[in-house]
């Protein structure tokens, strides 16, 4: 693959940030890379070598958990797909409006989204962390997301 190819391949693996995928590549994928493991590490290096603007961007760059995108049909196929097999698709009103609230307290509280790689897990067990990390302070939130995060791009990578 050159650089193109395995950006389009792996651009998607982290949300809206195809930059990782490049620098990836530019970090020197090689064989070994062939690994899964292997490469959601060197992926995982590229962001934990990011500035933090950068790391706050991809923060950002992912939707609320059964938020206004997911009701609008506007996630990537990747969130989509994450979503339903956690049954954020199947909420009655009453779990909908507790992830509307807690999408809301998160935010005014921390200042950007709620993260959780939702695979193997299901709509209780995300309110209950929405719970439990809202007594968390912003900078733990950042370092808990950017590990969500790194674990999400695990899944995908396994999903390709």
């Amino acid at each position: 693959m050159n650089i193109v190819q395995f950006t389009e391949k792996f651009g998607g693996i982290y949300e809206h940030s195809p930059w990782v995928a490049k620098r990836s590549w530019a970090a020197g994928v090689s064989e070994k890379h062939d690994e899964i493991e292997e490469l959601a590490r060197l992926m995982a290096g590229v962001v934990a070598a990011a500035s933090e603007e950068e790391k706050r961007s991809l923060i950002e760059a992912h939707p609320d958990l059964a938020g206004k995108a997911a009701v609008q049909g506007e996630l990537t196929a990747a969130s989509t797909f994450e979503q339903a097999g956690a049954g954020l698709d199947n909420c009655t009103a009453e779990e909908f409006g507790a992830f509307q609230n807690y999408n809301a307290a998160y935010k005014e509280k921390i200042g950007f989204p709620f993260i959780m790689a939702v695979k193997n897990s299901n709509r209780h067990e995300i309110l209950a962390g929405f719970e439990a990390r809202l007594q968390n302070s912003l900078e733990e939130e950042f370092a808990t997301a950017l590990k969500e995060i790194d674990k999400i791009a695990r899944f995908r990578l396994a999903e390709l």
